[in-house]
């Protein structure tokens, strides 16, 4: 059984996985807050050398290398009419040598920190519904796995993220999300079908709501599934039993304060 424990840092907790034990690791809460990476990172490893993307709600998944080309380049332009971005669009980090600490941030969204046993190498996904229903996280192993890494050696914690039973969206949204996990024959149908099938599936990643033309969806199963479906095993997977909503003491939610507010989630390659 995976557990998840608390840890403290100036005075503060975060949260870990056992599963990801040989790692530094950590999903930081709001009591964090404005903290970035960069003052983050020397928690979990004194040497570690942080990375962070801008996150925009799609599935570009990135390696480090990639991000500091990005970096070089930022620092030798001269074009101050059309400046770029501090960091490069994506919603996903690859390592791509040890002592990396890579990050994500979320306030309802999941993050997903992955690792290597054999080879060590991780990733750090930034998965909202979006991201989830373009495959973000398959994306992210898929990348792991061009880099080496083997289905059975992969290990997956989802933290902290808005729960499926207070996660209230539309059909329409829950039939993008849905479509990714259904039988190919059955993505074509409405979306009423859609999320009807996905009502009626073992562990299902949707739950009824009173409300006519919504359901409440559950993101972290829906990437649970992907990553099944992908040939994971159920006990390669953690889901953190903390909701972002439903906790506001502990964790920012943008759908409870429609406030631009988020929270850190890192982990560092071996």
């Amino acid at each position: 059984m995976h557990t998840w424990n608390w840890q403290t840092a100036n005075g503060q907790s975060y949260l870990t996985c056992s599963l990801l034990d040989p790692w530094p690791h950590g999903f930081f809460t709001r009591a964090f807050f404005p903290l970035p990476p960069a003052e983050l990172a020397p928690i979990l490893h004194p040497q570690a050398h942080p990375f962070r993307i801008k996150q925009v709600h799609g599935n570009q998944v990135l390696g480090t290398a990639e991000v500091q080309t990005y970096w070089d380049q930022l620092s030798e332009s001269t074009d101050t009419a059309e400046p770029l971005p501090e960091f490069p669009p994506a919603d996903g980090l690859i390592s791509q040598d040890s002592d990396q600490a890579i990050w994500v941030c979320t306030a309802d969204c999941t993050p997903v920190l992955m690792a290597d046993v054999r080879l060590g190498q991780v990733a750090a996904v930034h998965a909202g519904w979006r991201g989830t229903a373009a495959k973000i996280v398959p994306v992210a192993l898929t990348r792991l796995q061009n880099q080496g890494s083997q289905l059975q050696d992969i290990r997956v914690a989802m933290g902290p993220a808005i729960a499926g039973s207070v996660y209230q969206v539309t059909t329409d949204v829950a039939a993008q999300v849905g479509r990714s996990v259904i039988d190919p024959n059955l993505s074509e149908k409405d979306d009423d079908t859609v999320t009807k099938q996905l009502l009626q599936a073992d562990h299902p990643p949707l739950l009824a709501d009173p409300e006519p033309g919504r359901v409440r969806l559950d993101v972290r199963r829906v990437n649970a599934m992907q990553l099944e479906q992908m040939g994971l095993l159920p006990e390669q997977i953690a889901i953190a039993p903390h909701c972002t909503y439903q906790e506001p003491d502990i964790f920012f939610s943008y759908r409870r304060e429609q406030r631009k507010q988020v929270q850190w989630s890192g982990i560092v390659s071996r």
